[in-house]
Order: C-alpha cells, then sequence, then structure tokens
C-alpha cells in the first residue's frame, strides 16, 4: 500500500536534492575548468646561434652574448648583464666558440660581442649570428666585433 502524500514528499524532496547536485556541480565544475587551463602560451621562440672565432689565436677573449628576451628595455637598461652572459674563451682560426639559445624576439634582443679588451694583440676577430639556421649577421674587427639586428 502506498500513501499519495508519501510519495509526494519524497518526489520533492529528491527534486531539491538533485537541483542542489546539480548546483553544486556547476560550481565546482567551473571553478575546476578554470584550475585545469593551461596558461596562454607565450610567443615562439627562435633558434639563435652564436659563433666567434679569430684569425690568429687568442687567450681569454671576452664575450658578451644574450641569452633571455628582457620583458621590456626598461629592465634591460637597469641592468644588461642580468640578460648578457660573460664567459671567456680561447679562440683561433680553427677553435671557434659557440652557443645556441632560444629567444622570442631575436630581433630586438640577439647579440654577441667579443672583445680583447686592453690586450696590445690584434686578432682580427670574426663574429656570426643566425636565427633559425640563417646567418643574419656577420662582423668583424682587429681588437673586437659584435653582431645584431639591432643598432646599438
Amino acid at each position: 500500500m502506498t500513501f499519495p502524500g508519501r510519495q509526494a514528499g519524497i518526489r520533492a524532496a529528491t527534486a531539491g536534492v538533485g537541483s542542489l547536485l546539480a548546483a553544486t556541480a556547476m560550481v565546482f565544475g567551473s571553478w575546476v575548468a578554470v584550475a585545469d587551463d593551461d596558461p596562454a602560451p607565450g610567443p615562439p621562440l627562435h633558434s639563435v646561434k652564436y659563433t666567434v672565432f679569430s684569425e690568429t689565436p687568442f687567450r681569454n677573449a671576452e664575450i658578451y652574448y644574450r641569452d633571455t628576451d628582457p620583458p621590456n628595455f626598461a629592465d634591460y637598461s637597469h641592468d644588461p648583464y642580468v640578460f648578457s652572459p660573460n664567459v671567456e674563451a680561447d679562440l683561433g682560426p680553427n677553435q671557434q666558440w659557440t652557443m645556441d639559445v632560444q629567444l622570442a624576439n631575436p630581433n630586438e634582443w640577439a647579440m654577441v660581442t667579443v672583445t680583447s679588451l686592453d690586450s696590445p694583440k690584434q686578432p682580427n676577430f670574426h663574429c656570426v649570428l643566425a636565427v633559425d639556421g640563417q646567418v643574419v649577421a656577420t662582423n668583424q674587427g682587429p681588437r673586437g666585433a659584435l653582431c645584431s639586428l639591432r643598432n646599438w
């Protein structure tokens, strides 16, 4: 035997629970969807290759290169060495220094420079800058060279 009043009450209670579950799923479902979203991808990175050598052997050449895109010029200008590591390398006609980096904006930031500092020697340095496998800048000088796409 069933009681009509009781059946109606169960249906009403069940409908209320279903609505509550649906609302909860909507709230938590949205929250989970936001939490799982990946951050927006940054700009594509370009392969940048720096090469430096000299026509005559030279010990401890000073090389600076850009390995990171600064967020803006003000940050770069405030402390350029944060974005431009320095290495010393022995160079010669058969002894090159190379470095591969990834930059988002090589037109603005790709740069390599080499110098003999205060040495009286003139090793005739050469630099080569390639972006995505294409040579885009070369330079040479008796005591130093700078390769960049941007005028510094």
